[in-house]
């Protein structure tokens, strides 16, 4: 497989930064000039969405973007798998389309795999000493909390299991089983990869640009239910599959 980083996009209705997030990624050099490439899985957007990416790939005609739009809505777990399946290169992570996450730090996540020391990168937003912009106490504690269930259950110590910068090889990656189409896609893979013997996940302190639910953010009470619901499901089949 190449050497490079694949950078998965699911987008959703994000008519409002789908280009800024696309010139933020083309714009962002990777260490020892390694390659990318960008695969943004339109799920079956109802603004103009679809119409904005067709455009920037018109004008961009030169870069290595790849754009799927799927004939219906599905949830992000299902976006992300889809890109997972595409991805060609070397190592992969996924950038949410709200520029709530910012691509300067994928050579913090980066340093890591490229030194050989990780298979997997968890960007965290309550560790080391980037910006973070203060937003829902409750919305925190809730990420905390299923971050501590989640541990408890597959014995890692992250302090932020919900985070969208997820880097890892991508052969570990296309590895995985996996079938979440929602939110729901945090915990399962994180149990599917806790699961794995042997396998070195690492966590880097990263900044947080947090949106509101006025400026778009998606996820929502219901989400946590499901996350817990995933926490116990996936984890109880991970060990009794491995006896």
């Amino acid at each position: 497989m190449p050497s490079g980083l694949s950078i998965l996009v699911p987008a959703y209705n994000e008519e409002q930064t789908i280009v800024s997030i696309l010139e933020l990624l083309f714009q962002t050099q990777l260490p020892d000039n390694m390659s990318k490439e960008v695969i943004v899985i339109n799920d079956c957007s109802t603004d103009k969405t679809p119409a904005l990416l067709d455009d920037f790939a018109s004008r961009y005609p030169e870069l290595p973007l790849r754009i799927l739009h799927c004939p219906r809505n599905q949830g992000k777990g299902a976006a992300i798998r889809q890109a997972i399946a595409l991805a060609s290169l070397d190592f992969l992570v996924v950038q949410d389309a709200d520029l709530e996450y910012d691509p300067a730090e994928f050579k913090v996540l980066l340093a890591p795999l490229m030194a050989g020391k990780a298979d997997v990168v968890y960007g965290s937003r309550f560790m080391g000493g980037k910006p973070h912009r203060i937003l829902f106490f409750w919305h925190t504690m809730g990420n905390k909390f299923l971050t501590f269930l989640s541990n408890a259950l597959t014995n890692l110590n992250l302090t932020d299991m919900e985070t969208c910068y997820k880097m890892m090889r991508t052969s570990v990656a296309q590895g995985l089983r996996l079938q979440e189409n929602r939110f729901g896609f945090e915990p399962e893979v994180t149990a599917a990869l806790a699961g794995i013997p042997g396998i070195r996940i690492y966590e880097v302190g990263i900044s947080y640009y947090g949106r509101t639910y006025a400026e778009g953010k998606k996820i929502n009470w219901k989400d946590g239910f499901r996350a817990i619901y995933c926490i116990l499901k996936y984890n109880s089949w991970a060990k009794v599959s491995s006896h």
